[in-house]
């Protein structure tokens, strides 16, 4: 997503892509997915060595980046993680360490923050529930205040990652009104279920709360702050999703282009038809514009812009929107080869397909953006 303008961001990019080359080909994915293993904790905590999980943390907190904005940089791994649709815990700790990092007290969870960046802890948002659509506002889990702490009812689902992570940001209803805790994976009363994904390696687990104690230290921010963290969380969740989308069909385009001058009939490439040419300009066209509704909204929300949450809505619901119609052309002009379980491009649509259903439809989003617009109106 990002211009890749100083020797030190060129050698960033490239020790990622080498490293994700070496460490989770395709290959190694579909050996996960044969066994039913997740991926190693030593992994990701290698990918933290690479300065992954701090690109969102201040330098007092153990975090910095290699730019100088991290969401930039955040994005162009994000992009890098789409080509190989890599496993591993980048998007749900992430948002995790955006919300602490968010929270006028975030020092308080200061040791959290740098097990987090060193990769020794991972961590996902628990802001879904059951048998409803994307509404992080509007939590059904309640956090009610005893003379311990906390005590943590409720049931959330579509969890990343819930299985192997350590701590749980959860999304809930207190006496104040919304607000997040910190809960750990092993604490009594806390009872995981994996759930089933599209994903050959990306995990979700559905999560009970069955009264589970916490201290009051495990509160993240203070009263009336939960939904200024919570949208920043959001537009960050939102942004990964749309930045590994764009690494997507970047990969899965180049290979079907190439896929078409390599392939022959009646001694001539497949490339040189102009019927194909007409699709192959309009799947370009596509992309590229996926790409810039996703720079758009990462210079926004990088900027702190009013507009953010604005434009990730619009990156979510246009790349969400065109992005498994491009793979799934592009399985089209493979053949018959294109539908075979040996072939990738069923890797990516998974990826793809998944993603548009999580963090909240393109028909959601596009909700969203016709009520701001009406919103403009009302005031003009």
């Amino acid at each position: 997503m990002t211009e890749v303008d100083s020797a030190e961001m060129a050698l960033f990019a490239s020790t990622s892509r080498s490293f994700l080359d070496k460490e989770v080909p395709l290959s190694r994915l579909r050996e996960l997915h044969a066994v039913g293993a997740p991926i190693e904790p030593a992994w990701w905590r290698r990918a933290a060595e690479l300065g992954w999980a701090g690109l969102l943390v201040p330098e007092e907190l153990g975090g910095g980046s290699v730019s100088g904005n991290g969401v930039a940089d955040l994005a162009m791994i994000a992009v890098e993680l789409g080509r190989n649709i890599a496993p591993g815990p980048l998007h749900p700790v992430s948002t995790v360490l955006a919300g602490l990092v968010e929270a006028a007290d975030g020092s308080a969870h200061e040791k959290t923050i740098e097990a987090l960046v060193s990769g020794e802890l991972t961590a996902s948002w628990a802001a879904y529930e059951p048998d409803r659509p994307w509404a992080p506002l509007n939590p059904a889990v309640t956090v009610t205040a005893v003379d311990s702490g906390y005590r943590v009812d409720g049931v959330k689902d579509r969890v990343e990652a819930g299985g192997e992570s350590d701590l749980l940001l959860v999304v809930a209803r207190g006496d104040d009104g919304v607000c997040q805790v910190l809960v750990p994976t092993d604490a009594p009363g806390v009872v995981i279920e994996p759930e089933p994904t599209l994903d050959f390696v990306k995990r979700y687990a559905r999560v009970q709360f069955d009264g589970v104690r916490i201290p009051r230290s495990a509160a993240v921010g203070t009263a009336g702050e939960a939904e200024r963290q919570i949208e920043r969380q959001e537009q960050i969740a939102l942004l990964l999703q749309c930045a590994e989308t764009v690494g997507i069909l970047d990969t899965v385009l180049a290979l079907t282009v190439q896929w078409a001058f390599d392939r022959h009939t009646f001694g001539r490439p497949l490339a040189s038809y102009q019927a194909l040419k007409h699709r192959f300009a309009d799947m370009k066209m596509w992309l590229e514009a996926c790409r810039a509704t996703t720079a758009a909204a990462v210079s926004d929300i990088a900027a702190r812009s009013p507009q953010a949450g604005l434009s990730a809505s619009i990156a979510k619901s246009y790349v969400g929107e065109r992005a498994c119609p491009i793979v799934q052309d592009c399985i089209q002009l493979h053949g018959g080869i294109g539908v075979t379980w040996e072939h990738d491009l069923h890797l990516y649509l998974r990826r793809a397909a998944l993603y548009r259903s999580l963090l909240g439809t393109p028909e959601e989003h596009n909700l969203r953006i016709y009520s701001h617009h009406e919103g403009l109106r009302a005031v003009i």
